[in-house]
């Protein structure tokens, strides 16, 4: 199950599948016993017509003809009635299959570590948890129930066939193998395609994905020949995946339809000679009624290869599926302390670690915050100051060393319970396509409309929502686009400061903002900090003189250590660093 092979069906994987089914076990057998009604009812009629030339029509008997109409009349209803329930039940069963595994995709996928999804193509992911799935659900809805159907159809057929006449049989039965081998061939090609084919998807949709969300950057740098030339190759690659497919449907269904006519033929020349001999003379019915029994065996072998493909299309995915399911990728959260409050004490001691194996970012770093401290984190790009709260939040392990807070190391918190204690306002603020009130609450039902006004008014950035159509009703479209970057961030820390943490970050958080937006966040800051631990991290030292301590980063080092007017008189790092942005200021 690690790759995708040319086999033709996958045993393991579907009984993996097939346990999704469990909870819905009566639509289950409901489908299957109206795949059992389908194919008596379908050799129910070629025996009607066999019975209606041989005996009514022969022997001129009107009230046995009449009796008989009004059996197929019956069989009619009764295959369209386990017809519709056959196709509803089935598609019922698919989607309440594929809901029930995309919500244990989305759930796997929320557990993941950070760099998984630093590893992992958003486009490839969202063609698994979307189209992927709608794959699998046709498992069910239009490929492994139709199969059955189908099968038990033929089986059927075969059956009454040799009871009717087993020299005709014969000859129906020395061309099947024709048929079946094509099939065979066909199946085995077709799994390998539409392998071929899922993976052009994958890359068509993550390139298109990673091109939108980039445009600004495509346009800026003109890059659009480019980009167009790249994805006319991906578009050329994905429909030659797709034009194979089709030279095997082209190949294939052409030969079934010759056999199938060629049997035929066959069975109407043999029936023919006894008829003309005399060697049989009530030859006609049995002949009507093996040209409608070989549509029975021949017309379903070839929907079974059809519907084949559809299982193996959704094999594909369900094999593409359960990779992301047993992926092995998140924190493991075997923690058992859960506080409502924490004081916010937080130490590193002699903490290391790296993104990869062989390339360290922090080299033993060790530092303590009192609560209520707000400290500083300052260094050029690269030196480690996100990585030391990606590490706090427990968004990736460390190598070794410990982190704490309040003296109980971090991993024996409840994950969930440690990151409540904790709020982050980034520099790049990520905004949902939703009102302002449901980006700030993310929807907890414990935050009111009134909570979110009063937060607003208190950091003094209720002005500039209430400004906007609708206030905090606004919708800010996708990923906040209908606001400028200072706006986003005025959202973030009302965000933060609704959740009411023990410990805030500030990453960046005025890096990239208008003065006026950047004095309402300077307002907001001294707000939000007042009375809680906070770690700040900026580029512009200006904005961090009246920290407790800044802590002074270079090449996952801690170099320097103290206040502001304390650094600045060591004529180290720091007051280089500063004089450098001071300079730089002054010159702009």
């Amino acid at each position: 199950m690690d790759k995708d092979s040319g086999k033709a069906f996958d045993t393991r994987l579907f009984k993996r599948l097939m346990a999704y089914t469990q909870p819905y076990k009566i639509t289950f057998y409901g489908v299957a016993l109206a795949a059992i009604l389908l194919s008596g009812f379908a050799v129910l009629t070629p025996l009607i017509v066999k019975k209606i030339i041989d005996d009514a029509i022969k022997q001129g008997n009107e009230q046995m003809l009449l009796y008989l109409i009004i059996a197929m009349l019956a069989v009619l209803i009764g295959q369209v009635i386990s017809q519709l329930a056959f196709n509803y039940y089935a598609n019922w069963l698919g989607e309440s299959v594929i809901k029930d595994v995309r919500i244990d995709l989305f759930k796997k996928m929320l557990g993941f570590k950070m760099k998984y999804f630093d590893n992992s193509s958003l486009g490839v992911l969202v063609t698994r948890a979307v189209a992927d799935m709608q794959r699998i659900g046709e498992i069910f809805s239009q490929g492994f129930f139709v199969i059955v159907a189908d099968l038990l159809k033929m089986a059927v057929a075969a059956v009454v066939m040799i009871i009717i006449n087993w020299k005709l049989s014969l000859i129906v039965f020395s061309l099947l193998p024709i048929i079946l081998y094509a099939t065979r061939l066909f199946q085995k090609a077709m799994k390998v395609a539409f392998t071929e084919v899922r993976a052009e998807v994958s890359n068509l949709n993550s390139f298109v994905q990673e091109r939108i969300t980039g445009m600004k950057i495509v346009q800026l740098f003109t890059r659009e020949k480019i980009e167009s030339d790249k994805f006319r190759q991906i578009n050329e690659k994905h429909k030659k995946a797709w034009l194979k497919t089709v030279w095997y449907n082209s190949i294939f269904f052409p030969i079934a339809e010759i056999v199938s006519s060629i049997t035929v033929g066959l069975i109407v020349w043999y029936g023919g000679l006894q008829n003309v001999a005399n060697i049989s003379t009530d030859i006609a019915g049995t002949v009507f009624a093996f040209i409608m029994l070989i549509d029975l065996l021949f017309r379903p072998l070839r929907q079974i290869a059809d519907k084949f493909n559809t299982l193996q299309m959704g094999m594909v995915a369900a094999n593409r599926v359960f990779k992301i399911l047993d992926t092995d990728s998140h924190i493991q959260d075997l923690g058992t302390i859960e506080r409502e409050q924490v004081k916010g004490d937080i130490k590193f001691d002699n903490v290391s670690f790296g993104y990869l194996e062989d390339e360290e970012v922090l080299h033993g770093i060790s530092f303590e915050v009192k609560a209520g401290e707000t400290i500083a984190i300052v260094g050029a790009t690269g030196a480690g100051k996100s990585t030391i709260i990606n590490l706090l939040n427990r968004f990736y392990e460390i190598n070794s060393g410990t982190i704490a807070i309040d003296g109980i190391d971090i991993k024996d918190y409840n994950l969930a319970s440690l990151r409540s204690h904790i709020a982050i306002v980034l520099q790049d603020v990520f905004l949902f396509a939703d009102t302002i009130a449901n980006n700030i609450s993310l929807k907890n039902p414990a935050i009111s409309v009134s909570d979110i006004e009063m937060a607003a008014k208190a950091i003094g950035v209720d002005e500039f929502i209430s400004s906007l159509p609708g206030g905090y009703q606004y919708n800010v479209k996708e990923r906040g686009t209908m606001l400028s970057s200072g706006q986003r961030q005025l959202i973030a820390f009302l965000r933060a400061y609704v959740s009411n943490p023990s410990i805030l970050i500030l990453d960046e958080a005025t890096s990239s903002v208008d003065t006026y937006s950047e004095q309402l966040i300077q307002l907001a800051t001294d707000k939000i900090t007042e009375g809680r631990t906070s770690i700040v991290i900026a580029h512009r030292l200006a904005t961090i003189k009246k920290a407790d301590k800044i802590i002074v980063m270079d090449a996952g080092n801690i170099v320097e250590t103290g206040t502001h007017k304390e650094l600045l008189k060591k004529k180290g790092y720091y007051s280089n660093l500063y004089e450098a942005q001071f300079l730089a200021e002054e010159v702009a």
